[in-house]
């Protein structure tokens, strides 16, 4: 499978476009997604905090009620009046009991009807075993067992409070809420808190349970939710909304977290949870995850149909990319295919007007210009004929040269002209390696053995006003030079500096420094003046700028420095950028000029050479 990708990939621009496209629009989907991912967490991190305020706010405020209940209880169970008047019920409940126990319950009536979350007053009557309650009057009761446990309430309790769910068991299949006709928690103390000699009354307060739902209603952020109300001791007290937790589950220690540990039921349901800081009461809210996420889930599957579109777009740019501009192309290369087969006749139809149809028109015109090339080639062949018979004929004219110049030594050594002789030998020797089978370099050693026949036809001319000093390293001697570079320079030496000094000495030297070959021309001889020398620099660093030209000098007065100027122009022009000639002069002191070759292009092959060599 990756073998056939990369095929595909390699052979195909279609399918490589569509690639490149598709890893654009990779930074667009890695980003999307993570957009998606934080804002559902930002979504989750807003919620808890809004969630966990306003629990906590309704816990507070809960916890404030029950102070207010407890308030109640001890106003109650304080209340001289009401002691006083349960110490005139007797045992046997005589007509004075009766009347007390009607007007304890009116009081007690009103006492209810001021905190809206107190749904009854009840009042437990040991001695007389009577039950009263203000929503249902009095009792006797007659159940031992149930005697029993609200006595034993009663003792339990002290001086303090507790609170009593309505599920709690006094007596076989008989609940305290069965007793006491309530539904909700109830708040249990003893009567007369302050007398240690008192009797095991017991009172309760039942707290509202349809107020409780109000509470818990209000906190309530959507119909899918659900709000449950516990004791400290995680006991429930009340719920409301649509039933997510069982209310048969006891497992009720909630995690912030998508679900609760120890209980499977609870997977996937968000939880919150607020204490009461006094009472250790808690609230907890519970949501299925996919309905509290309903939106940014909407949200995400935009975001994939949006990332799915992209990409579908991508591959018909990519078609379409490659229909307008890889079609034409393989059009092309079909086109060069057939001219390479050999047919000429091939003309590509071409109605575009971009760069596309430019190119299609240009292979066009390409075609037509190599047919007619190809019917030309007889034409062109008999034309090179023609010149490579005058270049043999040119070569006629140096042997000519060569034999005149023979014909004048061996006439001068016959009638012993010595000096003419010698002379007539150096310029004959000079000419044939100038001109030595058409070649464009020598070794330094064969150019210094070249120049040395010019130098002494000038001592001979200046009859030996100067001397000559040879310093050729020996590894420097086998390296290929441009030829007639040396001389140029070595003229103007002889007759611009030694000329008119006798005693002149003039210096050939050859050495290795870094990368560069350094071939020196010194002489001892009049120098050059400070103006003169900063023109001729300025002149030679015009010949660097290609831009005005390396042949710039042919433009110029061909007396004004000719021989620099051509010898730096032909080492820029053959050596590259790299070659440098520096010139030093002192006036009167004499002059040294250095030419720097780079080693790499004395080696290279070079197109002059190359083409000496077929000639």
């Amino acid at each position: 499978m990756l073998q056939w990708l990369r095929e595909r990939y390699m052979r195909k621009i279609q399918f490589r476009l569509t690639v490149y496209f598709l890893l654009i629009l990779l930074p667009l989907v890695v980003v999307s997604l993570y957009a998606n991912i934080r804002s559902q967490s930002i979504l989750l991190e807003r919620t808890v905090e809004r969630t966990e305020a306003a629990l906590q706010s309704s816990m507070d405020y809960l916890e404030e009620t029950l102070q207010n209940a407890e308030e109640v209880t001890t106003l109650i169970s304080a209340d001289a009046a009401v002691q006083q008047a349960m110490k005139k019920i007797t045992p046997q409940l005589d007509a004075i009991s009766y009347i007390t126990f009607a007007n304890l319950m009116k009081q007690f009536s009103t006492t209810a009807s001021i905190n809206h979350v107190i749904s009854q007053v009840s009042l437990f009557h040991t001695s007389s075993e009577m039950l009263l309650t203000t929503n249902h009057g009095g009792k006797k009761v007659t159940n031992k067992a149930v005697l029993q446990s609200l006595r034993a309430m009663t003792a339990n309790v002290g001086t303090g409070t507790a609170y009593i769910m309505p599920e709690v068991v006094l007596a076989p299949k008989v609940t305290f809420g069965e007793t006491m006709k309530t539904d909700s928690i109830s708040l249990i103390r003893a009567m007369d808190v302050n007398n240690p000699d008192r009797e095991g009354n017991l009172l309760v307060i039942s707290l509202s349970k349809q107020k409780l739902l109000e509470i818990l209603e209000t906190l309530l952020p959507s119909s899918d939710a659900q709000i449950l109300l516990y004791t400290n001791k995680r006991e429930l007290i009340a719920s409301f909304g649509h039933e997510i937790l069982p209310l048969s589950t006891t497992n009720t220690d909630v995690m912030l977290a998508s679900n609760l540990e120890g209980d499977a039921q609870l997977s996937g349901i968000f939880s919150i949870v607020a204490d009461s800081r006094f009472y250790k009461w808690r609230l907890q809210l519970l949501q299925a995850e996919d309905q509290m996420f309903q939106e940014i889930n909407e949200i995400k599957w935009f975001t994939y149909l949006i990332i799915m579109l992209s990409m579908v777009l991508a591959v018909l740019i990519a078609w379409a990319v490659y229909l307008g501009i890889a079609a034409p192309i393989q059009r092309l290369w079909r086109g060069m295919n057939v001219v390479g087969s050999g047919n000429f006749n091939v003309r590509l139809e071409n109605k575009r007007m971009d760069e596309i149809g430019f190119l299609t028109r240009s292979f066009n015109k390409m075609v037509e210009e190599q047919q007619n090339l190809i019917e030309n080639h007889y034409e062109q062949q008999l034309r090179q004929a023609n010149t490579e018979l005058k270049f043999l004929q040119s070569q006629i004219n140096p042997h000519f040269l060569y034999n005149t110049l023979d014909s004048i030594y061996w006439t001068a050594e016959n009638y012993e002209a010595t000096e003419i002789s010698e002379m007539v030998l150096h310029l004959s020797r000079f000419f044939r390696l100038s001109l030595h089978k058409g070649r464009e370099t020598f070794t330094v050693e064969e150019t210094v053995d070249h120049i040395h026949h010019y130098i002494r036809i000038q001592q001979l001319r200046f009859l030996d006003s100067f001397e000559v000093i040879y310093a050729i390293e020996l590894e420097t001697k086998s390296i290929p030079v441009l030829k007639l570079l040396l001389q140029p320079l070595v003229e103007n030496a002889i007759l611009h500096g030694l000329e008119s000094r006798d005693g002149g000495c003039l210096w050939i030297k050859s050495r290795l420094e870094q990368s560069f070959l350094v071939l020196t021309v010194q002489d001892n001889g009049a120098g050059i003046a400070e103006d003169r020398l900063v023109y001729i620099r300025e002149q030679l660093e015009r010949l660097s700028d290609f831009t005005v030209g390396p042949l710039t000098f042919l433009e110029e007065n061909m007396s004004n420095i000719f021989g620099l100027r051509n010898v730096y122009a032909r080492i820029k022009l053959f050596y590259g950028r790299e070659a440098q000639l520096c010139i030093e002069s002192t006036l009167g002191s004499g002059t040294m000029i250095e030419m720097y070759l780079p080693l790499e292009q004395c080696y290279a092959e070079h197109p002059l050479e190359s083409k000496s060599r077929e000639k």
